[in-house]
């Protein structure tokens, strides 16, 4: 039985106390747009994939997730952590030395819910890419899921994997875009302009899709489920989900500044103090 709002709500709120408590503890890592995606990934992992108890590389017979922007390993390992790949207290191993949870997901270490090694950018929509033709190949109908940052499409490999998903009609493909208008030396617009980010997908032949509202739990089940019913139609699928970075700590939010900054100790009791809720269970 899938979770409810308040539930979802709940999750979230937990998963931002593991990101604010992993990067504090190590003086490092990526709050900004790990918290920027919180609503996102716990969506994603408890309502709108499908998948299997266990896990295996191969990942047969379910729906499969790449995150492709990988410096936000902190949300990811959370809301890994939390629907049971992995135990919640490996979380406080984040970044040391011999943990299974680097700055950046790696597959060497055998961590579950990793499938690729990323962080170097503009990669995992060819691997998505990969993995969707796979599934039509093997008669797999379910679908592949892969999530990026808007400054990684200043990288030039996203648009041969853009080109190439149309053209061969991956349609089992859902490419959503982390839209928060921020990367680590400024905004999108000052560092690199890319014009509208819609308007070059649909030039592209995708099925574009915007969720206005990307830190709205019931606004992200509804823009998801929206993506899922385009599938299997010939074109790829692209979700531009409009985030703030930091969301959910006031002095976060607006300002890319903490794109990979550490809270102080500080900082952190206050971030916490405005995420707290009933039943919480830090590691």
């Amino acid at each position: 039985m899938k979770p409810n709002t308040q539930q979802l709500n709940d999750l979230t709120i937990q998963v931002r106390r593991d990101i604010l408590r992993m990067v504090h503890a190590v003086n490092s890592g990526h709050p900004g747009g790990s918290l920027g995606c919180a609503e996102f990934l716990v969506v994603l992992y408890q309502n709108i994939m499908e998948r299997k108890e266990g896990f295996d590389m191969d990942g047969i017979g379910e729906d499969l997730f790449f995150l492709s922007n990988g410096h936000i390993s902190p949300v990811f390992y959370s809301v890994l952590a939390r629907s049971g790949y992995f135990p919640v207290s490996e979380l406080a191993t984040f970044r040391l030395i011999n943990s299974r949870l680097q700055g950046h997901p790696t597959t060497h270490d055998g961590l579950p819910g990793v499938r690729i090694a990323s962080g170097s950018l503009g990669q995992g929509l060819s691997v998505g890419i990969g993995a969707a033709q796979a599934k039509k190949l093997n008669g797999d109908n379910h679908i592949i899921y892969t999530l990026h940052g808007d400054g990684e499409l200043q990288e030039g490999q996203n648009w041969e994997a853009i080109m190439y998903a149309s053209a061969k009609k991956v349609d089992n493909l859902i490419a959503t875009i982390d839209l928060n208008g921020k990367q680590i030396d400024g905004s999108t617009d000052e560092v690199l302009a890319m014009g509208s980010i819609r308007a070059k997908f649909e030039a592209f032949d995708w099925d574009v899709l915007e969720i206005e509202k990307g830190n709205d739990i019931e606004a992200i089940i509804a823009g998801m489920n929206d993506a899922k019913s385009r599938t299997g139609k010939g074109k790829p699928v692209c979700v531009l989900l409009h985030t703030e970075m930091g969301n959910g700590v006031d002095f976060m939010m607006y300002s890319h500044a903490w794109h990979g900054k550490a809270p102080n100790d500080t900082q952190l009791e206050i971030a916490l103090g405005q995420n707290y809720t009933e039943g919480e269970s830090d590691y």
